[in-house]
Formats: structure tokens, sequence, C-alpha cells
């Protein structure tokens, strides 16, 4: 059904509203990172960012942070494969009982179990560790990444599995040479949003780590702020600088991304 010319103008103007509120701070704040240093630090332009990067030690949070960011992507993608697999297509006792236990995990706020985590890995000697911050993420990002990949391998086609199991296919090529595969888009648009979620995790590192080489980059934002400098124009460098890796990773996989949204990914 063809929209008549009001409801174009209409949709248009309504998303023009949107795409202004959603880029007004994003320009505030690379207006403010360009500006002179309202400190008085005789600074502007490009040249604020590379003295937030001496000043605040950014080198050593972002490397932190793609270590982080890079270890949880890799394990919680692979187990989130692996597991949506075994609840999307087998049959086993259990399976519905320990599926809703993993939706727990997506369920169950960080703030919730900060605190008896963090003794719990006090225990274990792992507080202070890059496993600490780890770890945790690692466990909330399969939960999710396990509901994430069951639907996408419950919607599969299930021609394609049967033929495979027909030809002497086991699980495990079935899994990585049939299924995997088609399956980009999903897990383009999983890996894009983990990796989204890990970089700007704040509160796991504040709680687990007290090591200034064991910040990640918003935690050292946040110690930049308050510790190094009462300006706006430093910190508004310090906080594009931050933000700059997840819009790369954005943009250079948006159109997988979207592809995988609109595929439905999460269909039942």
């Amino acid at each position: 059904m063809r929209a008549s010319l009001g409801e174009r103008i209409g949709n248009y103007t309504l998303l023009i509203v949107f795409g202004l509120f959603a880029l007004g701070p994003i320009v505030t704040i690379l207006a403010a990172a360009l500006g002179p240093d309202d400190a008085g630090g005789g600074t502007s332009g490009f040249g604020n960012f590379g003295k937030a990067w001496e000043i605040g030690h950014f080198g050593t949070y972002l490397r932190m942070s793609v270590a982080v960011s890079v270890t949880v992507v890799v394990v919680s993608v692979l187990f989130s494969i692996l597991s949506g697999y075994a609840f999307g297509t087998m049959r086993f006792r259990g399976a519905s009982a320990l599926f809703y236990l993993f939706l727990i995990g997506i369920m169950m706020p960080t703030e919730a179990i900060v605190v008896p985590l963090y003794f719990d890995l006090r225990t274990l000697g792992l507080t202070d560790t890059f496993w600490a911050v780890v770890l945790p993420q690692i466990a909330q990002s399969v939960a999710f990444g396990t509901f994430w990949m069951r639907a996408y391998f419950r919607s599969s086609s299930r021609s394609l599995v049967e033929a495979a199991r027909l030809d002497g296919a086991g699980h495990w090529r079935t899994l990585w040479l049939i299924l995997v595969p088609p399956a980009r888009p999903a897990l383009v648009t999983l890996i894009v949003l983990v990796f989204m979620w890990t970089w700007n995790e704040f509160l796991i590192p504040l709680v687990m780590v007290t090591s200034e080489s064991l910040r990640t980059a918003p935690l050292g934002l946040a110690f930049f702020s308050g510790q190094y400098t009462s300006g706006f124009t430093l910190l508004a460098a310090g906080a594009v600088i931050v933000g700059t890796p997840v819009v790369l990773v954005y943009a250079f996989l948006q159109r997988h991304f979207i592809q995988g949204m609109l595929e439905g990914a999460v269909r039942e």
C-alpha cells in the first residue's frame, strides 16, 4: 500500500527530529573536544586528543579493553554456537529447565550479582586479575548468545540438516559445515552486540580490579575525569578516544549487523 504525501512528510519529520536528538550530544562532544582547552592548557583542535592521551594514560586502558573485549567475544561466541546448536536441534532430558536457567543469566542485572561474585572470586584468588574482568562478562554474554543462536538454529532449514545426516555427517560437521556458514549475519550481530556491551562495561572492572594496568577504557575515563583534569575539553577528548573503537567496529560491520536484525535472527 503506497503511503500518501502527508504520511511520508510526517515520517521524514519524525526521523529528522529523532536524528537530531541522537546526533546532538555527539556533535556537542566533538565540538568541545576540538575547541580551546578550557582548563588553560593552551591546546586546541587535535592537540587536545594528544594531551588527553598522555595525561590520562589511555594507551594502557585501551590495550586492556581490547584484550578483554576480544577474549570475551571469541570465547562467548564459540560457546554460544555450541550451546545454541544443542538447544536448537537436539532433544534431551532437562533441556527446557536448563535453557530457562540460561535465561536467568539474561534477566539478572549485574548490580544484583557483583558483590557476591566479588567474594567468590576473592576466595579463588582471582580478584585484581585479568580473569576477574573477563570471566563474569563471558558468563553474561554466553547466556544471551545461547538464546540468540538457539533461536537461529530452530528457524534454520531442517532439510539441510536431514540431508547432512543422510550423507553420514555427524553433529560436528553438520554444525560447522552446514549451519554456521549461512549464520554469518546472526553471528556478526552477536559479535557486535557482545563487543559493545563488553567495551562499555563499567561496574565489573570497577569492583574487581584495583591496579591501574587492569583498568578498562570506560573506567580509566572516570578516573581521568576525577583525578587529572577539571576542564571539560580534555574530558570530551577522552570520551571521544574511548568511544571511537565501538563506532569503528559498528561502521565496519553495520551491513551484516542490520541484515542479521532484519532477517529475524531471534525468530521462533
